[in-house]
């Protein structure tokens, strides 16, 4: 199911870095939530301490998570953290974001895109080719089910593919050759202003992405314009497949109905980042040589915007994923469909999760303002890798275990070859972690300052951290949730 989301003209994205903040270590130690987090707690001017005491942890687990250890706080652990570290609504919505899958929404702005259901079917039907919906300044307005689990960043409240591009620290270490992206994306601003220069909401992107002074220095070097990244081709590390590098094709349209957004869909193949030419045989970053200067593609660009102005001040309406109340929501899931309200509440506050047997999938709503729920169909592995990790009350973890089914194969014969193998890999990598732990504790290791068996674990395998349970032995349970973790870091399998 495509998402549509309501864009207003705020700031941007949190967890924004300048140039001068290079990351220097292991992904999972600079990239995530405890890179944030520390970053807010210097700024507050605060030590460790008083920080770990209102979350109510312990010290050392506060420095795993600051190291690069994945947690998840629950809402009264977040509001407790908003309060110390005096978090202003923008860094509040991350961190909700992250910990609870909610946040702040603010209320959106006038003239707001409605976006076709055709088309909506059109973006769900690229599947699984991740696939969105942006529109003229690069806000987010719609997304696929891939684009959401792969690039979970589109899901923030006022998402915006330059923004986060160029002004956040996942962004920079997502684009390979960094620099030469950025001068591209620097080079569609400046054509946007050809376009329609006295749009306040551009004018903000731009101001925004312009503070980074190493932004503001390509930005003064370089005068070429580009339209759209259509056809380019480029490396990527993806943090959801846990930093893997893929090769991207960018495939960029303009609906008919919509002329001034861009329908934008994405391929890979696997990547070979030594090679000189990219996967479909042309130069390596072949692209950064290639512009939109001529007055022609600027008329043909002005030509769009006005016809989109034209079909909107004649009030064109459509539907929209937004419905009135939970009910509506969870109707979503088509007839059978099973509420999970108590995985709903380690979720998030005003969450609303639905179990589709038929589909194999979870219809998730979110309560906007009064009367407006928002709702989107993730896979039941997306849920999973929200819910926190540890002893989960009885009602939870008969839901968690009932998700957990369906997110393996639907043949009985295909989830228990599934799980054996699963278990398999739980098993070998509980072994490398005693064995590294044999090795720290040995006399002639050199154990580091900041690092412990947790934070190493974090470093092995983005994502939820490991248990060090052996599933079938006297820690069974804690090897459920543990293949529940697995399951919600692995792509999700076919039905």
């Amino acid at each position: 199911m495509v998402a549509q989301r309501r864009v207003g003209s705020g700031k941007g994205s949190a967890g924004k870095r300048t140039s001068s903040e290079r990351p220097t270590g292991v992904a999972g130690q600079y990239m995530g939530f405890g890179a944030m987090l520390k970053q807010w707690r210097e700024a507050a001017g605060l030590t460790q301490r008083p920080v770990w005491r209102a979350l109510g942890i312990s010290e050392r687990t506060y420095r795993t998570i600051e190291h690069g250890a994945t947690p998840r706080f629950s809402q009264t652990q977040c509001d407790a953290l908003a309060e110390v570290l005096k978090l202003d609504q923008e860094k509040r919505h991350a961190l909700l974001l992250h910990n609870v899958g909610t946040y702040l929404r603010s209320v959106p702005a006038e003239g707001h895109h409605d976006v076709k259901p055709a088309l909506r079917l059109l973006i769900d039907r690229q599947m699984p080719s991740p696939t969105y919906l942006s529109d003229r300044n690069w806000n987010i307005l719609a997304y696929n089910e891939a684009m959401a689990e792969i690039w979970p960043w589109v899901m923030e409240p006022r998402a915006n593919l330059i923004r986060w591009a160029l002004t956040t620290a996942e962004g920079r270490a997502t684009y390979h050759d960094w620099h030469k992206h950025a001068t591209v994306f620097i080079r569609m601003l400046r054509f946007a202003l050809t376009t329609h220069r006295d749009d306040a909401d551009l004018q903000e992107l731009i101001e925004d992405v312009k503070k980074n002074p190493e932004i503001r220095q390509l930005w003064d070097a370089d005068t070429d314009m580009v339209q759209h990244r259509d056809g380019h081709v480029f490396l990527a590390s993806v943090p959801t497949l846990g930093w893997k590098t893929i090769e991207i094709v960018s495939h960029v349209a303009y609906p008919a109905i919509m002329p001034d957004c861009r329908f934008v869909v994405m391929t890979w193949v696997e990547a070979e980042p030594d090679s000189q030419r990219d996967a479909l045989g042309g130069i390596r970053n072949g692209w950064l040589d290639e512009t939109h200067n001529t007055p022609r593609e600027i008329d043909r660009a002005q030509e769009r915007i006005a016809e989109a102005e034209r079909l909107r001040a004649e009030d064109v309406h459509t539907a929209r994923l937004v419905v009135d109340d939970a009910g509506k929501a969870a109707t979503h899931a088509g007839k059978g469909g099973v509420l999970l309200p108590a995985l709903s509440r380690l979720v998030g506050s005003d969450c609303q999760l639905t179990l589709s047997p038929a589909k194999r999938t979870v219809v998730w709503a979110v309560e906007e303002a009064p009367g407006q729920w928002g709702v989107s169909e993730v896979s039941p592995s997306t849920v999973i890798g929200r819910i926190p990790r540890g002893v989960l009350p009885a009602q939870a973890r008969a839901e968690l275990k009932q998700l957990t089914r369906f997110a393996l194969p639907a043949p009985r014969d295909a989830a228990a070859s599934r799980i054996e193998q699963l278990l398999g890999e739980l098993d070998e990598e509980q072994r490398l972690l005693r064995e590294i732990q044999e090795d720290l504790s040995g006399p002639d290791h050199l154990r580091p300052d900041s690092q412990d068996v947790a934070s190493l674990v974090t470093e092995l395998r983005p994502g939820p951290a490991l248990r060090t349970a052996r599933p079938g032995h006297s820690e069974r349970r804690g090897g459920e949730l543990h293949a529940a973790a697995v399951l919600a870091d692995l792509p999700p399998t076919a039905s």
